[in-house]
């Protein structure tokens, strides 16, 4: 379901915060781009009024009870609690007795170990209802702690050499302005997968008990008992019937050729610090909302918590020349960096965009999103000469490295063109050799098998499935199946789109 467009006039404050939506018209200074949509402020706001209106909920209960008494409001609050966990309507029932209180620990606790249950942190669960704040005689502590012990001995391991891994590049809104009878809107069509597809996707994978996990949950760098260092595989337990994956997402730049292509054009943060997207209409008109990857798999995931490990959400790519998330940071639109390129627009508050997209790598980071490298001019890492890569990653690693909150130790090759071949990376490769000097440890080509996996001491390798028009297209008009095991194409494919798809 889309979020409804509701629209503000400019000059008001707009919010967009859950389910509000902010809107400004272009031409307008940076100013007003960045009215609602910082970070820190606005989430200190959003705390301050969510207390204010606890505290007058409180009050609200404390004048009821003195005009009901303990017996009538105790016994309305338990059946208000027990009709909305079955969804009837609350009323109630003279006689029952109940303790509620709307700052009860122990309540809190057990909604913070049912999510943790929710997303198979089960180790988590019990270190929550072992901690200080549970109240050890309540009984609902001792039978949360049975109902947990009993579903992990029902889990199955997760073989991580048989786990599959898709892809995205930037979701397409408006298939009308994407999808021209050009070179490049062919390009697009072969290549992308539009907003209502991806929805479809996340439905039928969920459906059919798919499990979305990050790439680090697959496997990582350990030492042994005599202290050598070794990637192994690690234990991701799910209950019968479930089926681990991982996501990625590629280019997610928002280049300049996009512009006014019929998709979002940046990733910015909400005034509750989550990421949206903005996106300009036909009509000039800006929106933000659920426009790509990020805001519509973040909602799905808090609608469906049980779609993610542990929180964990998608990879997303990045190379660096035209900058990251849709801000100009790359040093070639620096004009007092000696690498500006006068072809280049330069950008006059380029420290200031460089200062917010460190802010929203780390909310990303906290809401379950990794990073990897996508090479710094989309080269074919594969293909290029030794030299050549070198540079280009180091382009990567002074611009775009400093942006992220971490490390960062995922290389998604470009176009999937792998500096080896199947066998496992060794020492005398030199491409692997120099990637792996700059802590790159896990590495992802491009496959249209459903799965493959490789380890060695100090890497791992994951082939990519990509599901975009051409893929779908196959599949959908081409008799291929090679994507029966995720989806029904039939129902996902977007007949918007010009077919037949060919590959561009």
């Amino acid at each position: 379901m889309k979020l409804q467009k509701r629209k503000k006039q400019y000059g008001t404050v707009g919010k967009y915060c859950g389910r509000d939506l902010y809107i400004k018209r272009t031409g307008r200074g940076r100013l007003q781009r960045r009215i609602g949509l910082r970070r820190g402020k606005n989430r200190y706001l959003c705390l301050a009024i969510i207390c204010v209106c606890l505290l007058a909920t409180g009050g609200l209960l404390f004048e009821m009870r003195i005009l009901l008494g303990d017996r009538e409001i105790s016994a309305m609050a338990s059946a208000a609690e027990s009709d909305s966990a079955s969804g009837k309507e609350a009323s109630s029932f003279p006689g029952e007795k109940a303790s509620l209180s709307l700052f009860d620990k122990t309540d809190e606790l057990l909604a913070q170990v049912d999510r943790a249950v929710s997303q198979y942190d089960y180790d988590r669960a019990v270190e929550l209802l072992a901690g200080n704040g549970a109240d050890k005689e309540d009984p609902r502590i001792a039978e949360k702690l049975s109902d947990i012990e009993a579903v992990k001995k029902t889990l199955v391991e997760q073989d991580i050499y048989r786990i599959t891994h898709i892809f995205f590049h930037i979701l397409v809104e408006d298939p009308g302005r994407t999808f021209l009878d050009t070179a490049q809107g062919k390009g697009y069509n072969s290549v992308m997968t539009t907003v209502p597809e991806f929805e479809a996707i996340l439905t039928q994978m969920y459906q059919r008990g798919y499990v979305l996990v990050g790439i680090h949950d697959l496997a990582e760098v350990s030492e042994d008992e005599t202290g050598m260092e070794q990637m192994r595989a690690k234990k991701i337990l799910l209950p019968p019937g479930k089926k681990a994956f991982v996501m990625s997402q590629d280019d997610v730049n928002y280049y300049e050729y996009m512009e006014g292509s019929g998709c979002a054009r940046k990733i910015l943060l909400d005034d509750c610090g989550k990421p949206v997207c903005e996106y300009m209409d036909q009509d000039g008109t800006v929106w933000i909302g659920e426009y790509d990857l990020v805001p519509i798999l973040d909602r799905f995931v808090e609608e469906h918590p049980d779609f993610s490990y542990r929180g964990a959400k998608a990879i997303l790519a990045l190379t660096g020349y035209n900058g990251v998330l849709g801000y100009r940071t790359d040093e070639t639109y620096d004009p007092a960096s000696p690498n500006y390129n006068p072809d280049m627009k330069p950008n006059p508050n380029i420290e200031e965009d460089r200062a917010y997209v460190r802010e929203l790598t780390q909310a990303l980071k906290e809401d379950g999103y990794e990073f990897a490298s996508h090479s710094w001019g989309h080269r074919d890492y594969g293909k290029i000469e030794l030299e050549h890569m070198k540079a280009d990653v180091d382009r990567w690693e002074k611009n775009v490295a400093p942006l992220l909150p971490a490390p960062c130790d995922i290389m998604i090759y470009p176009f999937g063109s792998d500096v080896g071949d199947w066998r496992p990376y060794t020492e005398e490769n030199e491409k692997y050799r120099y990637l792996q000097s700059l802590g790159f440890m896990y590495f992802c080509n491009v496959d249209s098998r459903p799965y493959w996996v490789e380890t060695g001491d100090q890497f791992l390798r994951q082939a990519r499935r990509n599901l975009d028009g051409y893929r779908l297209w196959m599949d959908y008009g081409g008799g291929a199946n090679r994507l029966s095991d995720l989806i029904d194409v039939n129902t996902v494919f977007d007949a918007r789109r010009p077919t037949p798809v060919g590959w561009k």
